[in-house]
């Protein structure tokens, strides 16, 4: 590898997403990249995934993107959400254990008085 290379944000990890995640995470749609690459704003390369091609794009160029075509509240509220949705998931997860405790709670306590 060429130390230019190295520096490259082509190999740095996190830096670059598929086309796929990025619709997922920044809703945007196929043909907004599509448009954004055949503009220039997006740089790209071609990957292949079991015999499956897709796009590798710039994370932080990806972000330019969304904020100057949607602001920059779009995408502070798309994490937000994101963050929100995720406590919701923990929360929910530990008001069940919360219920699996007391249950056991009380079958011990139960076995004191007998």
């Amino acid at each position: 590898m060429y130390p230019e290379e190295a520096k490259s944000v082509w190999v740095k990890k996190g830096a670059t997403l598929s086309d796929k995640s990025a619709r997922k995470e920044f809703g945007l749609t196929q043909e907004e990249i599509i448009g954004a690459i055949n503009d220039g704003k997006l740089q790209y390369r071609t990957n292949v995934i079991f015999g499956n091609p897709y796009f590798k794009l710039v994370r932080s160029e990806v972000e330019a993107f969304v904020d100057e075509n949607y602001g920059s509240n779009y995408l502070k509220n798309k994490k937000n959400k994101k963050e929100l949705a995720q406590v919701n998931k923990e929360l929910k997860m530990l008001k069940a254990q919360v219920v699996s405790l007391e249950q056991r709670k009380a079958e011990l306590l139960a076995s004191f008085d007998e």
